[in-house]
């Protein structure tokens, strides 16, 4: 396992491309987010899924999320009305997951079994951004809480003790915090906030 310093603002490019190779390689990594440390793999890759749900001690009903560069990229994989994308653009890049229906290039184990929604998201973080612009395509997610634990993993010495036999690479991005993203269900005509986090629920309370 490697564990790596990025510069939180201007992450070294070689760094960078040696994580995106281990992500296509069927790697698993630990990265910095603007809202908690998340667990990291490439998005057609079920082995790797299958580890981070080992990792998380999760089963096949655990949601997923897509994170994403940019909202045209969540347009690929979302389904985006007018209403819906005037709002997740007054909030991204930003600590929000939307809710959204999948569109066929979401691959279904991906979607929710019953609403065929998923879960995408675009962080404010350099470090994020400079990942998602080499790979190309969209990282598949998971916020990195150990079982039995109600809190995400903050502290990288903490990370390596305990996942230094199950993920590939740490990328140290400092202090991420605690709290989660807020999540905001724009499956229907009126955003529904269904779990307040990190993101200001205010712009989104009346806009519909």
């Amino acid at each position: 396992m490697q564990i790596f310093h990025p510069h939180p603002q201007n992450p070294q490019p070689r760094l960078i491309n040696q994580a995106v190779a281990a992500i296509r390689a069927g790697g698993v990594i630990v990265y910095p987010t603007d809202s908690c440390y998340a667990l990291g793999c490439h998005i057609g890759d079920k082995a790797a899924m299958e580890r981070i749900r080992r990792i998380r001690n999760v089963d096949d009903k655990h949601n997923f999320t897509l994170v994403c560069r940019d909202l045209s990229e969540i347009a690929t994989y979302a389904m985006v009305d007018n209403t819906a994308y005037r709002l997740m653009k007054s909030l991204t890049p930003g600590p929000y997951t939307f809710i959204l229906r999948a569109t066929h290039e979401v691959p279904r184990r991906l979607q929710h079994p019953k609403r065929k929604t998923i879960g995408l998201r675009v962080p404010d973080n350099a470090i994020v951004q400079a990942l998602l612009e080499t790979l190309g395509e969209p990282l598949m997610s998971s916020t990195l809480i150990m079982p039995g634990t109600g809190l995400p993993l903050n502290d990288i010495d903490e990370m390596e003790a305990l996942l230094k036999h199950q993920v590939d690479m740490i990328i140290d991005g400092g202090n991420c915090g605690l709290e989660p993203t807020t999540v905001v269900d724009l499956v229907e005509a009126t955003p529904l906030v269904t779990r307040h986090g990190k993101g200001d629920v205010r712009p989104i309370t009346g806009y519909a």
